[in-house]
């Protein structure tokens, strides 16, 4: 049986960013105390942990001694070497465990391990040259897009290819390593399941979330999407068969294309909780960030029961280009939450905070949502 780490233990993070820094204030509201390790200092997760750790991933003997303070790890972020996982994992139990990060972070071993349980992938081909790549085209045809196999998201290392001869720049673009080429999906929609799986095998979910991205990064997301109850049943089946065949405890989130007739495509396995399930914060009884506490400590899942539709618009460095936005402005709208993620520095692109409307209904929280960030613009 394994052991429950309960409040009053020690939760370590590896990574720093917002999602650790949202997982830690939940986690301290429980009573836990969190440790932090990344290369960086005074970060998002930093400044709501009990002790933050600075150092290199790759230094194995550090990170030991990091896992010798906690009682259980996670992680905020799939793009940790699984070797960093492994050696903590010689220590403390590490959830989900190491050999889920190490599938997940290969976008070729994800989808190997995706289509070996029969899930319902675009066409795609693994490429390891030029030579490759060229062979692969001509059986998936264009367009079709070239991602590196690792360390990429928000749509950093891709490169759509349009034509045939595309493909020697698309192959210098990537920077020439492994790669997936994968069938372009002209999709109707983006989706994901955010869900979460305990260690002794319970499931909760979060249903169905609409994503729209802008330039590859996630800009809204509306709890609950909008393409009706049949999908969303098929959508979350896909999920737990997921989480089952990777044996997770923690939080994952499945990202979708909704295709023509709605069909759905999986794109992406994330590990940890998203930014889509951000939302969850405020209109779920359990948001997606205690679920993730509860489910790496053995304790019982909480209800992750809608409590009202919702809509989360990202907050990116954009806004802060003419000067502080008008934060007083948007919290004008009494139905409107935000959130801020204690970064110090605005750039184009960077994720800074979101705000999230509740109302009675979707469209309703969508046009709250939207005026709002707009009002953060009045000077």
């Amino acid at each position: 049986m394994q052991r429950v780490i309960l409040p009053g233990g020690t939760i370590g993070v590896l990574g720093s960013g917002q999602l650790g820094r949202m997982f830690a204030i939940s986690a301290r509201r429980m009573g836990y105390l969190v440790h932090t390790y990344s290369p960086g200092g005074d970060t998002p997760t930093g400044h709501i942990a009990d002790k933050e750790w600075v150092g290199s991933y790759d230094d194995l003997d550090q990170v030991r001694d990091f896992a010798r303070e906690v009682d259980v790890i996670s992680f905020e972020f799939e793009n940790v070497h699984s070797a960093t996982a492994e050696a903590a994992e010689a220590i403390v139990p590490v959830r989900p465990r190491g050999e889920v990060l190490h599938i997940t972070q290969n976008r070729l071993r994800e989808k190997g391990f995706l289509a070996a349980i029969g899930c319902p992938l675009p066409p795609y081909r693994p490429v390891h040259s030029l030579e490759a790549l060229h062979k692969a085209i001509s059986e998936v045809g264009c367009p079709a897009v070239l991602k590196t196999a690792g360390w990429g998201y928000d749509g950093k290392g891709q490169c759509k290819i349009m034509a045939p001869e595309d493909c020697d720049a698309a192959w210098q673009a990537v920077g020439g390593g492994e790669s997936v080429l994968e069938a372009f999906v002209d999709f109707a929609h983006e989706a994901s399941v955010v869900a979460a799986r305990g260690i002794d095998g319970s499931f909760a979910h979060y249903g169905l979330l609409e994503n729209i991205h802008k330039h590859h990064i996630l800009d809204i997301t509306l709890s609950p999407a909008r393409f009706g109850t049949a999908l969303e049943a098929e959508a979350v089946e896909i999920a737990r068969a997921i989480m089952e065949k990777l044996e997770v405890a923690g939080v994952l989130c499945v990202e979708f294309f909704v295709a023509a007739k709605g069909k759905l495509l999986v794109n992406e396995v994330a590990p940890r909780p998203h930014n889509s399930g951000h939302v969850t914060f405020d209109n779920a009884c359990t948001s997606q960030f205690e679920q993730q506490v509860r489910a790496v400590c053995g304790l019982p899942l909480g209800d992750s029961k809608r409590l009202c539709p919702a809509v989360m618009t990202n907050l990116l460095g954009d806004l802060w280009a003419q000067g502080e936005p008008n934060w007083a402005a948007a919290c004008r709208f009494p139905n409107v939450k935000l959130h801020l993620y204690g970064k110090t520095e605005a750039r184009p692109g960077r994720k800074m905070g979101h705000l999230t409307a509740l109302a009675p209904s979707v469209d309703q929280a969508l046009a709250d949502a939207l005026l709002s960030r707009e009002a953060l613009l009045a000077r």
